[in-house]
């Protein structure tokens, strides 16, 4: 076919639908996830606190430290008062026992020290 010619019509035909089946746009993309939906990353303010009396200190910058908790049984329904002890980190041994002191999640310390204490709430009287 020289330049000045125009094509034929199935030649025309069979041209349209290659441009077409190439313009067509293929199976769609999956969908990212928004931002909001994503996980936050955690900052120092998101750690946790817990509030608890000290029972023990009889370690060297560590207490333990009873937390309290009441919580409803998951097949009763009725309320169970629960306690857990936990070693915490203090630094200045300014906590004794019998004191009210309240603890934040930290980094591991040792290898049952996860919390540290960030004031003492009350003393012992």
């Amino acid at each position: 076919m020289s330049e000045t010619e125009e094509p034929t019509t199935n030649e025309a035909a069979s041209t349209e639908a290659a441009t077409t089946e190439a313009a067509a746009p293929a199976a769609p993309a999956a969908v990212a996830a928004p931002a909001s939906q994503e996980a936050p990353a955690k900052s120092r303010g998101d750690r946790k606190m817990r509030t608890g009396v000290v029972v023990s200190e009889k370690m060297d910058k560590t207490v333990l430290v009873a937390v309290k908790q009441v919580v409803r049984h998951s097949s009763y329904g009725k309320t169970v008062r629960r306690s857990s002890k936990l070693a915490a980190h203090d630094e200045a041994n300014d906590a004794h026992v019998g004191d009210t002191v309240r603890l934040m999640e930290t980094r591991p310390l040792s290898k049952t020290k996860r919390w540290r204490v960030v004031e003492i709430v009350e003393r012992a009287k």
